[in-house]
């Protein structure tokens, strides 16, 4: 499937970014609460997508209309690298895309990120753990490959998870809707203290059970509009690019740093 490019104007305006392998919009939000204008790309439909959306095929887009954003977003999909997928011995029942969508994110000549899980092929990918920022109460390892360098806050200590679980010595002990919860298939929390958890009103169960948390984007997304403002030089106030947001985190600084993938 291909798409017409977008028209805008030449005026002051947000930078767009296009989020691609979408889903429910976790990570587009995040870019959205940054300061970029976003639209999402999905081959499924995504009713609960609160953005511009379009349903295409990611590896199939027309590079001109790729090429009127000003950066990618590239979340493809992790089930083939998940520590499920390994145990269970079916990691070949899943697309593996990392490598092809870096080429064709390479080719745009754009800045762009890839989000994947730990275990994926990411080239010196920072890690974000909710454990990172305030107010979310979820443990939940994403890694990012971008072709700028990102600063990370201090990962903390990871807390005891509240469970229904009554095996588990924490099990009476924790409140869900208080203390850090475990957002996946086996049924740990609600629906409720989940979407509490990451800071997500939107979507169901299990659309948050693959989603990442918008904060981890806000927080990538303002490292990214100080790039973008960098590459404008003199006329980045007049281009709109200039970073306005500040990101709350849980260490209260910015102690990590990624390689830049080439």
């Amino acid at each position: 499937m291909k798409t017409c490019p977008l028209e805008f104007d030449g005026s002051r305006r947000k930078p767009r970014l296009l989020d691609l392998f979408c889903c429910a919009g976790g990570a587009g939000v995040g870019y959205a609460q940054a300061g970029f204008e976003v639209v999402g790309v999905d081959i499924d439909p995504q009713p609960h997508y609160p953005l511009p959306f379009i349903r295409a095929d990611a590896m199939e887009l027309d590079p001109n209309f790729i090429a009127t954003f000003d950066a990618l977003h590239a979340s493809p999909p992790c089930q083939s690298y998940s520590d499920l997928a390994k145990r269970n011995k079916n990691a070949h029942e899943w697309p593996r895309l990392i490598e092809p969508v870096r080429e064709m994110l390479i080719r745009s000549e754009l800045p762009y990120i890839i989000e994947n899980v730990e275990g994926a092929p990411l080239i010196h990918p920072v890690v974000l753990c909710g454990t990172m920022f305030n107010g979310l109460r979820v443990i939940r390892h994403r890694l990012f490959e971008a072709n700028f360098a990102i600063l990370t806050p201090p990962h903390g200590k990871h807390p005891i998870c509240h469970t229904f679980d009554k095996r588990k010595g924490q099990y009476g002990k924790t409140n869900e809707m208080l203390d850090f919860v475990s957002v996946n298939g086996g049924g740990n929390c609600s629906v409720a203290a989940a979407r509490d958890a990451m800071g997500i009103d939107w979507m169901t169960k299990n659309e948050l059970n693959e989603a990442i948390p918008p904060a981890y984007t806000q927080l990538i997304g303002a490292q990214l509009l100080t790039y973008l403002a960098s590459r404008q030089g003199p006329a980045a106030g007049k281009s709109g690019f200039e970073p306005k947001t500040r990101v709350p985190t849980g260490g209260g600084t910015e102690d990590g740093i990624a390689s830049v993938a080439t």
